[in-house]
């Protein structure tokens, strides 16, 4: 997890700003997961742009992030996050120290997801929650997604007409391992969490994903953003 982002840290941040309505859709998802939580970790921050926008536009603060990518990590620092550098399986989280443990968009870049959710469920105060979101592997992104991951491009005749305008780039989906909903419902239960909630966005084809921002609705069914929440 991390590496794959070193050399395209700014080309990760072009590619939302140039998805505006996705940004936002996305956005108001995990915004949505956050209510009433008050001490957060978020884990793979990235850039730090998710962090921001929630403060500034949702009124919720995340001071302390775990990335792996030092140039992304240090872009996250410029947008007041105090980050650690560390992949999430050699990350250390205080014990109790957070009520939630946000995972937002990072979960297909952890090899061993297993042993992080583990690791997550042993630093959560009781009532504590976890929250996964990312693309499921059987949404139509993933799908499409696979495929050019299969594929090497997205300069293919098989995606030809397919793809968003400014698809994801291809170096982030190389890298990538999306599990479906039911792989990482599967993992949150044998870690002991419980009382698992769903809920998605981005549910119209990728084609069009980014002409009209959208509220989140609970469930997984349709979403290509799919957010699991669980308790511990």
């Amino acid at each position: 997890m991390g590496k794959g982002f070193d050399q395209y840290a700014a080309q990760y941040d072009s590619w939302f700003l140039d998805n505006p309505n996705v940004l936002l859709s996305e956005a108001r998802l995990v915004a949505s997961t956050l209510t009433n939580s008050k001490n957060i970790l978020s884990v793979g921050c990235g850039s730090g742009l998710f962090e921001k926008i929630l403060r500034d536009d949702f009124g919720i603060t995340i001071s302390d992030g775990i990335e792996p990518s030092q140039p992304m990590a240090e872009i996250a620092r410029k947008r007041g996050l105090n980050v650690t550098i560390s992949t999430a399986e050699e990350m250390e989280i205080p014990s109790g120290a957070y009520d939630t443990i946000l995972f937002n968009g990072c979960p297909s870049y952890i090899t061993d997801l297993d042993s992080v959710i583990r690791k997550v469920y042993a630093a959560l105060p009781d009532g504590g929650r976890i929250i996964l979101i990312d693309v499921p592997k059987e949404s139509t992104y993933g799908l499409m997604y696979n495929l050019a991951k299969a594929l090497g491009t997205w300069n293919h005749p098989l995606l030809n007409g397919t793809y968003p305008p400014n698809p994801y780039p291809i170096e982030f989906v190389n890298v990538a391992n999306w599990r479906t909903t039911a792989e990482k419902v599967a993992l949150l239960q044998a870690a002991g969490f419980s009382n698992i909630s769903f809920s998605q966005t981005l549910t119209t084809h990728p084609l069009y994903s980014d002409l009209t921002p959208e509220h989140p609705i609970p469930g997984h069914d349709r979403g290509d953003y799919v957010a699991v929440t669980a308790i511990k």
